[in-house]
């Protein structure tokens, strides 16, 4: 488990030990490492992505490794490489846009030819609405466009969310992306600011469009649409742009924020529609289970494909969706 004592890496680790799981703690900062590894009784393994034998020696003797340390432009690839290197499945919970490219672009032919697995965005951006598209695609092999809409009902980020977004404009400058066309569009213009009908209790919001996040990398990697759109409330956009916009606090035992979302996953083919919709509580609460029901799913062999593969297309989505219940709240699905 590298990247264990960031926000989102605790939640993935009470998860693991939910389930059953026994994480060995890891990442670069000794005395964080130490504090969680006292607070939970687990083992700690001090690595950096600098040094390949540290994250080798982190890794030795366990079954699998979550990557829940950003900026993922910096981690992903040496600690995919180390998981090569020890033979075991690589997983992530990364939303930056350009890390997950690297990771399809860089990585496909070598995990296909190695019979591994590398599940990357695993997560509630890249992760869940890959999943919501593909359970709504169903029994369609191609569509000409899907739309996922997040309706957030605020955006406190973590200093990691922080942190990703400046690397990702660092890499693209000033311009922003969109997938349209089956391929990937820069573009220094703003984007549209529309109107969405989300599910009730949302209702008509106000959102951004083209806010592209990872989901527009994960769902064309393995689904035949051509045009993949996402959208963003326009007051979460406000909150994460804020400089002065607080970190997430608690507001339960379990460490979740009170922050709610609706994501409403919409796909088009001809004249026909279909849509998938999750709502739930506390967008990196949520990954936990997302990325650990994952972890059990690959560890259990039930998995569709080898390589790097997208939540969609390693997994059976609906059954997927459905195991996340006690989590989130589906509307009923196709």
């Amino acid at each position: 488990m590298f990247g264990a004592y960031g926000h989102t890496g605790r939640f993935v680790v009470a998860e693991l030990v939910r389930r059953g799981f026994v994480p060995v703690l890891s990442g670069r900062a000794a005395g964080k490492l130490e504090a969680l590894a006292r607070e939970t009784g687990l083992e700690a393994r001090v690595a950096s992505v600098d040094a390949p034998g540290s994250l080798d020696r982190a890794l030795a003797g366990t079954a699998a490794v979550i990557n829940c340390a950003g900026p993922f432009a910096s981690t992903t690839t040496p600690v995919i490489e180390a998981a090569l290197r020890s033979g075991i499945p690589y997983l992530d919970v990364a939303a930056e846009l350009e890390a997950n490219l690297d990771t399809f672009a860089h990585f496909t032919d070598r995990a296909r030819e190695a019979g591994a697995v590398v599940v990357p965005a695993m997560a509630f951006f890249g992760g869940l609405g890959d999943l919501l598209a593909t359970a709504a695609m169903g029994d369609w092999t191609r569509a000409d466009e899907a739309h996922i809409a997040y309706g957030l009902s605020s955006w406190h980020p973590t200093a990691g969310t922080r942190l990703s977004g400046t690397v990702s404009r660092e890499r693209r400058g000033e311009r922003r992306m969109r997938f349209t066309d089956g391929r990937w569009e820069y573009r220094t213009d703003a984007p549209p600011v529309l109107e969405w009908r989300f599910p009730e209790p949302t209702g008509l919001r106000s959102v951004i469009g083209e806010f592209t996040m990872a989901d527009v990398v994960t769902v064309p990697s393995h689904l035949s649409i051509p045009d993949v759109t996402t959208y963003m409330t326009a007051e979460a956009v406000r909150d994460i742009a804020a400089p002065d916009t607080p970190a997430p606090s608690a507001a339960d035992g379990s460490g979740r924020s009170d922050q709610t979302f609706v994501i409403d996953a919409i796909v088009r083919s001809g004249g026909a529609e279909r849509r998938a919709v999750a709502h739930g509580q506390d967008i990196y609460a949520v990954t936990a289970p997302l990325v650990v029901e994952a972890l059990d799913r690959v560890l259990t062999g039930r998995t569709r494909t080898v390589g790097v593969a997208a939540a969609g297309a390693i997994f059976d989505a609906p059954d997927f969706l459905r195991a996340l219940s006690p989590h989130i709240t589906l509307e009923p699905l196709p």
